[in-house]
């Protein structure tokens, strides 16, 4: 079923990771943002972009290329657009950014990709931190899981891999994108899976340059799910990590009160400042579409009622009630359904117009 629920905005990066403050009730949208920012800040560094010569298949031109998101990491990517762009340089269509899930990487993003481009779309997706191109042991998530270990081990981590680091990552494409002559950056579509779609709403609310976003099996509200012992499937994930982790503490059973501390370090302000209530609310009036199962264990449905009860009302404020859709499908757990999938589709060419 469909649900028709329902940025307030800067972009300013620190020179430094800092650690969340704690939510507080007077909490402003900016003061939101600029919080978030500072945690995944990193020291100012050139895009210095890399781009290959395009290769044309079927109609569509595939371009990979790749940016440094910091002194550290640079992020492959893959671009994918119709082959009669090349033929008029001068225009500038829509783009839509397809972030994968855990163990996921951008080749498997490159069906949708190919889709998006039919329908007039420039299309783009990338590697997450510690996935595809960027692990040391592809196809797994070995080197993911590691790195979020050593962010829990480490006293003061700059290093936040599991979701805000890729948020990162997100900004600086769209840094990217707006230099290309191709790419119409005043609109711009973000569509993620499972943690993609975690990170595709956290994006959409630190960066008012994203005009749609698809949030697809990823909205959910930690806290809600941490005080209703309904915390174990979103961590099966990564239980890699947290086993290690609670060894290293001397934690025989893994509770929520664990989890909270694992949190703290790995993901500051995930169950609060920044939990699912806390930041859709950031991303009216713009449009939103959360895309989730109704048996969900990863997105517990109460939870994400909340998120979407906090979000009808920043919506309704605005007076941009109609511009939030959560689509709840029936009998469905953790996965988007082909039908999902096109009206995600069809719902982006209506917001971005290609």
């Amino acid at each position: 079923m469909s649900l028709r629920l329902p940025p307030l905005a800067c972009l300013v990066f620190a020179s430094f990771a800092v650690a969340a403050p704690p939510a507080t009730a007077a909490d402003s949208p900016a003061a939101t943002r600029a919080a978030f920012l500072a945690l995944v800040a990193r020291p100012a560094v050139p895009l210095a972009p890399q781009v290959s010569t395009p290769v044309e298949k079927e109609g569509r031109l595939h371009i990979a290329f790749s940016y440094a998101a910091d002194g550290d990491q640079r992020v492959p990517a893959i671009l994918v657009k119709p082959a009669t762009a090349a033929a008029k340089p001068a225009l500038r269509r829509p783009v839509v950014i397809s972030l994968h899930g855990t163990g996921g990487n951008k080749e498997g993003q490159v069906k949708l990709l190919t889709q998006l481009a039919d329908a007039g779309f420039v299309g783009v997706s990338i590697d997450a931190r510690y996935h595809g191109a960027r692990a040391k042991t592809p196809k797994t998530t070995v080197d993911y899981t590691d790195a979020i270990l050593r962010a829990y081990r480490a006293e003061k981590s700059t290093e936040h891999p599991f979701y805000y680091d890729t948020v990162r990552d997100v900004i600086r494409l769209i840094d990217y994108l707006a230099t290309r002559d191709d790419v119409d950056v005043t609109r711009i579509g973000v569509i993620g899976f499972s943690k993609g779609g975690t990170e595709a709403y956290l994006a959409a609310a630190v960066d008012p340059r994203i005009t749609a976003t698809v949030a697809c099996i990823g909205v959910q509200s930690f806290r809600w799910a941490l005080d209703h012992d309904s915390w174990h499937s979103r961590i099966g994930t990564i239980q890699l990590a947290v086993d290690a982790a609670a060894k290293d503490a001397g934690v025989a059973t893994v509770d929520a009160a664990f989890i909270r501390r694992f949190y703290d370090r790995t993901n500051p302000g995930i169950y609060s400042r920044f939990d699912g209530p806390a930041m859709l609310p950031l991303i009216a009036p713009r449009p939103l579409l959360a895309i989730n199962g109704d048996t969900d264990p990863r997105t517990p449905v109460p939870g994400l009622m909340l998120c979407a009860e906090a979000a009808r009302t920043a919506y309704r404020a605005a007076g941009a009630e109609e511009n939030f859709t959560l689509t709840i499908q029936p009998n469905t757990g953790h996965k988007v359904n082909p039908e999902s999938l096109v009206a995600a589709r069809e719902w982006l060419a209506k917001q971005l117009k290609p």
